[in-house]
């Protein structure tokens, strides 16, 4: 048995048993998969994955048993890898964020500020990408604090901390007809042309949730990946916007209007996570308590090294 096969195993239960997409992420053949999983199952005297033809369809019982405990097996590997990092490097290194759009443009900038002014030796890197994205970019190690929607709090492998809570907001050309509805509602909504953000991020759910309660089909003209793309095309004329109200800057908006929505749309919150039971670097730490300072690094610690009640040893400094 070695990590390799043990990789295997948990990257084709992630990729949905795709054993070309597995190949891919461990930057190795299709058939150098194949021969590992032929050589552990050998090895074991069971078969870990159902299969239809060369086709995986998912785990065995004992295949799970074996997911739970390769998970175990890798974390640990990896936090041996990081334990002279974590010792020796207590106010240098890289710390990697994951997040959307958003947070990068709007909630991010005063907490990097802070945390570079504590942490001059820290260098900060930010990746953007998709709720799912960035999620992904936290299980496989690219990155060391994920921010996102609840993505994040439903997978088990995840550390959830809040971040903030937030709205969906209006905004509209200064002078707009809609600024003197009172209040706005779904149906005054449904009969403009729409531009908000796409399918799958920035709680875009939670919009067309209130529409199917409604039973109202909103006129999507434009579906974005950020806000600034939203606020641009509204400027042009092209249709009322919706999006996150902490993306609407009043001092430089200057030519659109912002109409409050709170009343038509569910609040959203965005979390913080950090991969569960993974060594961290204290800056790690104290990064996240910058986000949410009613958190404190014991608590923060705590929940990262939760094992059902079980005691565990924290290796940090």
């Amino acid at each position: 048995m070695n990590f390799q096969q043990l990789k295997i195993i948990r990257e084709s239960a992630r990729c949905n048993y795709n054993l070309t997409e597995v190949s891919n992420m461990l930057f190795t053949s299709q058939s150098g998969v194949s021969r590992h999983i032929r050589e552990l199952e050998d090895e074991l005297g069971v078969e870990i994955f159902i299969r239809r033809g060369k086709r995986l369809l998912g785990l065995t019982e004992p295949g799970k048993e074996l997911l739970a405990v390769a998970e175990r097996i890798l974390n640990e590997a990896q936090n041996i890898r990081r334990l002279a990092d974590v010792f020796s490097k207590e106010d240098a290194g890289v710390l990697t964020i994951a997040t959307t759009h958003t947070q990068a443009r709007y909630s991010l900038p005063k907490v990097i500020k802070a945390f570079r002014a504590i942490y001059p030796g820290v260098r900060l890197e930010l990746h953007q990408g998709s709720p799912q994205e960035v999620l992904a970019m936290l299980l496989s190690g690219q990155a060391d604090v994920a921010i996102a929607s609840e993505k994040l709090m439903n997978d088990p492998a995840v550390a959830a901390f809040p971040y903030y809570r937030w709205h969906h907001a209006i905004v509209v050309p200064q002078g707009h007809p809609l600024t003197l509805q009172h209040p706005v509602t779904l149906q005054h909504l449904s009969e403009l042309p729409l531009i908000t953000y796409r399918q799958g991020i920035t709680g875009r759910s939670r919009l067309d949730e209130a529409f199917n309660r409604a039973a109202l089909t909103p006129d999507i003209v434009l579906s974005a990946q950020d806000s600034d793309v939203i606020k641009t095309y509204v400027e042009l004329g092209l249709g009322v916007g919706i999006l996150a109200d902490k993306a609407f800057e009043a001092e430089r908006d200057t030519g659109l209007q912002l109409i409050n929505a709170e009343h038509l749309f569910e609040a959203n919150t965005v979390w913080l996570g950090l991969k569960k039971s993974q060594l961290q670097r204290n800056y790690v730490w104290r990064f996240i308590e910058l986000c949410n300072p009613g958190l404190s690094v014991n608590e923060i610690k705590e929940k990262v090294f939760a094992t059902g009640g079980e005691p565990v040893i924290d290796y940090q400094i």
